[in-house]
């Protein structure tokens, strides 16, 4: 009996959920596509310039996805557990 009620007693109890993990992974899948749309764009010859530095994809939608993928991880952070 009192062994029983010892491992109850040490049951360990983890931070985070497995919708807390869901939640960071799609963050850090925002953040990775950001990233991924914000590269490129450069010219193979350095004496000529490349227009396609100031795509509206590089300028405002990339570095809007990465700051979604950080709002998503404080969210996924800050989610209580159903208790």
């Amino acid at each position: 009996m009192g062994e029983k009620k010892r491992k109850e007693a040490t049951k360990q109890n983890f931070v985070f959920t497995k919708k807390n993990y869901i939640w960071m992974f799609v963050g850090l899948a925002f953040i990775a596509l950001g990233f991924i749309l914000m590269a490129g764009g450069g010219s193979d010859d350095p004496n000529v310039f490349s227009e396609a530095i100031f795509n509206a994809k590089r300028i405002r939608v990339a570095p809007t996805l990465i700051l979604i993928g950080f709002g998503i991880q404080v969210y996924a952070i800050l989610l209580k557990p159903k208790s």
